[in-house]
């Protein structure tokens, strides 16, 4: 039997910081919007409008994640900053100034 290891702490996500996707995730887009797959964890996420596609994909060129929701159109939206938040917990996205994630799945290094 396994016991499952107590990850590390997700980074808390925080708009006023500058976010990326994470380097092991691929971004493809799809007709309802686009699919995220990350190649460490195995993860698949669907992006369900193309607000949210284009915001993530702009992350990486904006000096904060609230940049970037502006620049999308939707700075003030409760629905899309839940969407990040939602991305960084499952490390899709990741703070821009983390090289990598050191955190793998249950604790496995790599």
């Amino acid at each position: 039997m396994t016991t499952p290891t107590t990850a590390t702490a997700e980074p808390v996500f925080d708009a006023a910081r500058p976010w990326r996707l994470h380097p092991q995730v691929a971004l493809r887009p799809e007709p309802f919007g686009a699919m995220l797959y990350h190649f460490g964890t195995r993860r698949l996420t669907f992006l369900k409008t193309p607000t949210l596609v284009e915001l993530v994909r702009d992350l990486g060129e904006r000096a904060s994640a609230e940049e970037a929701c502006q620049a999308a159109g939707v700075g003030g939206s409760a629905a899309y900053r839940k969407a990040l938040a939602g991305l960084a917990a499952t490390q899709m996205i990741i703070p821009a100034d983390e090289a990598e994630s050191p955190r793998e799945p249950n604790g496995a290094q790599s």
